[in-house]
């Protein structure tokens, strides 16, 4: 199994960054139901720490396979709603890794 997990920041130059974010969220959360390949789907916002390192989304999911995850990437629903988010977002972080344990922890 495959993690996937991505951090947005909003740009900060956008008029409404709480609508923005939901906007996002929304987005993200039409995806399960379009791209059959999504084993689990989480996303949480905004950052509830405080810190100014703190970004304003998080997408948490897991695939079958690195060739699942592909196919999640290059699914034209996914593209849709990567194109509206790169318009609202000023940095993005992903990091891909493979679950020994996808049940928890050893």
């Amino acid at each position: 199994m495959i993690g996937h997990v991505v951090m947005w920041r909003v740009s900060a130059d956008l008029p409404n960054k709480n609508e923005s974010i939901k906007t996002i969220v929304d987005a993200l959360n039409s995806l399960p139901g379009k791209v059959p390949q999504i084993r689990h789907f989480e996303v949480g916002a905004p950052d509830i720490s405080g810190s100014p390192a703190g970004f304003d989304i998080v997408l948490y999911s897991r695939f079958d396979s690195s060739e699942a995850l592909e196919a999640y990437r290059v699914h034209p629903a996914h593209q849709i709603v990567a194109e509206l988010i790169n318009g609202l977002v000023s940095e993005r972080a992903v990091v891909d890794y493979q679950l020994d344990n996808p049940q928890g922890w050893k």
